[in-house]
């Protein structure tokens, strides 16, 4: 297996670190960005990509400017979203001809989609968008406002969502991937919250959870790849 640790100006201001995570006999890879309470280094990410990497899946994950440089707050959307179209830039240059998948955990997936809706050239070689907790509203807060514009993302998408996810009401979220038809999959991890951690009554693990993320995403993956 292959680790890579590199560079990439995200944008005109800002250059940030991203590692690729890359096995042997690769079949795709997927850009992950991170969400907004942590890095690309975050444990939840390491486990995720060391797991895809176990079913042959390469990642290529990057720090978002605020955090490549210690802050807490994110970055306003523009610098979001143009560090998401420079990723897939330099996820494309060591990728070497695999099929490429993007989105993210929570906010990296929820600004990897408004990317492709606004920015669809940019993501016409992209086979599909993977949502790891989709944050479609605020927590204790309802509407799905957050989803408008995944009607314009032109690309199929899988949201792999808790039954007991704080920023995602299962019925809305039920209806937003139904609302886009063929475009939209949803798989339901019963007992995850947002984080995927599961109560120690629920009778199941993290780490269970984890590969039953792997599974849906790999199987997913596989269909389009």
């Amino acid at each position: 297996m292959t680790v890579r640790e590199s560079t990439f100006q995200a944008t005109e201001r800002y250059a940030v670190s991203a590692l690729t995570l890359r096995p042997r006999g690769a079949t795709a890879l997927y850009v992950l960005g991170h969400g907004a309470g942590a890095g690309m280094r975050h444990g939840f990410m390491e486990s995720l990509a060391a797991a895809l990497a176990a079913r042959q899946v390469a990642t290529f994950r990057y720090q978002f400017p605020y955090a490549e440089n210690g802050r807490r707050a994110p970055d306003r959307r523009p610098v979001l979203l143009e560090t998401i179209l420079s990723a897939l830039g330099a996820a494309r240059e060591t990728a070497r001809g695999l099929p490429l998948f993007a989105g993210g955990k929570s906010m990296g997936g929820r600004m990897t989609s408004l990317a492709a809706a606004e920015h669809a050239d940019a993501f016409a070689d992209v086979r599909g968008l993977i949502y790891v907790g989709f944050p479609l509203h605020a927590p204790g807060k309802g509407g799905s406002e957050r989803a408008a514009h995944l009607a314009s993302v032109a690309v199929p998408q899988l949201f792999l969502q808790g039954t007991r996810d704080k920023l995602a009401n299962l019925d809305l979220i039920t209806d937003v991937a139904e609302g886009l038809k063929r475009r939209g999959t949803l798989h339901v991890v019963e007992h995850a919250d947002h984080g995927f951690h599961v109560p120690k009554k629920s009778g199941r693990t993290d780490t269970e959870v984890l590969q039953e993320l792997v599974d849906t995403a790999v199987g997913w993956i596989a269909a389009r790849a």
